[in-house]
C-alpha cells in the first residue's frame, strides 16, 4: 500500500487567528485529519499518510539552517515511505524548494511542497484542496523531483516563484512550463518530468546563515553597497540582482572595481535578471564583458531563489569559490532552462 509522509514545518495552513493576526500553532496533523474525516469519499481515495509535526514557523522567519533539519528528516525516513509532502509557508516557499531539490539530487519517490492562502478551518481556504492534491502527486512513482503544487499547477522546485499574495494559483515559473495541470483530472507532463542519470547525492550540510548576500540594482547604487555587503569575512558569495540581460552601471568604475575586489578575494560574485520573464545575456550588451572582467558568473534564466539556495548548498557543502563558479554553471536538477543546459 502507497504510503506518504507529511513533513509539517508552519505557514499559513497551519496557523490559528490571534488577537494580532495569525500565528503560527501546533497540531496541524490532527486539524487535517479532523477535515478529510469530513471530506467523506474524496478523502478515501488518498494515499494512507503519517504526518511528522517539526515546530511551525511563520516562513517569513525562514533561515537556511532550517533547510538542513528538514533535509534530514526527509532523508531518514526516505526507505520507509514512497513519496513525501512538505507543508510549508508561501513567503519563502520557492527558496526552500529549490535548496531541498539541490540537496535531495539523485532522488527517487516524489517530494511536494504545497500550503495555503488561507488557513485550513477558514471560510474559502484552499488548505485542504491542496493538501489533497500534493498527497495525490507524492504517491506518482513517475515524479522523482522536488515540487511545487499550488492551485493549479504542480511547478519544479527549482523554477518556481511566488507571484500573488491573493490568488489562489500563487505561483508560477515564468520561464518554465508546469509538471501538471490540476483541473478535472491531473494531468501529468510526464515528458518534462525530470530523470536522473546518477544515484542519490543525498546532502543535509551545516549552512551558515550569512554565507550570501544579495544585492538588487537600483538608479544611483554604488561601490559602497557592494563593499559594505562584502565587508563581512562570513559572506562567501554575493548574488547580483541585475537590470535587464544582466545590465549594471557600466560607466560607474568605482562599482565595478568593487565588484572585482570582491571576486578577487574569493567572494563568489553571480549575477541574475531582475526580469520576470527573460535570461541574463552576457554577450547582448558591453555591460557583459565588463562584468566577466569583473569575475561575475552569469546565471542566464535561473530564477533568484534557485541561484541564492545553490550558493547555500554549495558553500556550506565545502566548496571552495572555483568549485562554486563552475557548478553554478552546470544543470544539477533543471534549474536552468533547456537551451542552458549543455
Amino acid at each position: 500500500m502507497t504510503r506518504i509522509l507529511i513533513l509539517s514545518v508552519g505557514g499559513t495552513i497551519g496557523m490559528v487567528a490571534s488577537a494580532r493576526g495569525y500565528v503560527p500553532a501546533p497540531g496541524l496533523g490532527e486539524r487535517l485529519r479532523h477535515a478529510l474525516r469530513g471530506a467523506g469519499a474524496a478523502a478515501d481515495a488518498l494515499p494512507a499518510f503519517d504526518v511528522l509535526e517539526q515546530p511551525p514557523i511563520d516562513s517569513a522567519d525562514l533561515r537556511p539552517t532550517h533547510w538542513r533539519a528538514w533535509a534530514q528528516a526527509l532523508q531518514a525516513a526516505w526507505d520507509d515511505y514512497d513519496g513525501f509532502v512538505l507543508l510549508h509557508g508561501t513567503d519563502t516557499m520557492a527558496w526552500s524548494a529549490a535548496a531541498l531539490a539541490f540537496m535531495l539530487r539523485g532522488q527517487d519517490k516524489p517530494v511536494i511542497l504545497t500550503g495555503a492562502q488561507v488557513p485550513l478551518g477558514v471560510a474559502r481556504s484552499d488548505a485542504l484542496a491542496n493538501v489533497c492534491a500534493a498527497l495525490t502527486l507524492a504517491a506518482c512513482a513517475d515524479v522523482r523531483e522536488v515540487a511545487v503544487c499550488f492551485g493549479r499547477h504542480l511547478w519544479r522546485g527549482c523554477r518556481v516563484r511566488k507571484v500573488s499574495a491573493q490568488r489562489f494559483d500563487a505561483f508560477a515559473a515564468p520561464n518554465d512550463e508546469p509538471l501538471a495541470e490540476l483541473g478535472i483530472a491531473v494531468a501529468l507532463h510526464r515528458q518534462r518530468l525530470w530523470r536522473w542519470s546518477h544515484g542519490r547525492r543525498f546532502a543535509a550540510p551545516p549552512f551558515d546563515d550569512r554565507a550570501v548576500a544579495a544585492l538588487a540594482l537600483h538608479p544611483g547604487l554604488g561601490a559602497v553597497a557592494v563593499r559594505a555587503l562584502t565587508a563581512d569575512a562570513r559572506v562567501r558569495a554575493l548574488l547580483l540582482h541585475s537590470y535587464g540581460a544582466g545590465n549594471v552601471p557600466a560607466q560607474d568604475r568605482a562599482f565595478l572595481d568593487a565588484l572585482a575586489d570582491a571576486s578577487a578575494r574569493g567572494v563568489v560574485v553571480a549575477n541574475v535578471t531582475q526580469c520576470w520573464h527573460g535570461a541574463v545575456d552576457p554577450g547582448a550588451y558591453a555591460t557583459g564583458s565588463v562584468l566577466a572582467d569583473a569575475g561575475v558568473v552569469p546565471l542566464a534564466d535561473m530564477t533568484p531563489e534557485a541561484a541564492w539556495a545553490k550558493l547555500h548548498v554549495l558553500l556550506a557543502g565545502g566548496a571552495d569559490a572555483a568549485t562554486v563558479r563552475a557548478e553554478l554553471g552546470r544543470n544539477w536538477c533543471g534549474e536552468l532552462g533547456p537551451q542552458y543546459q549543455p
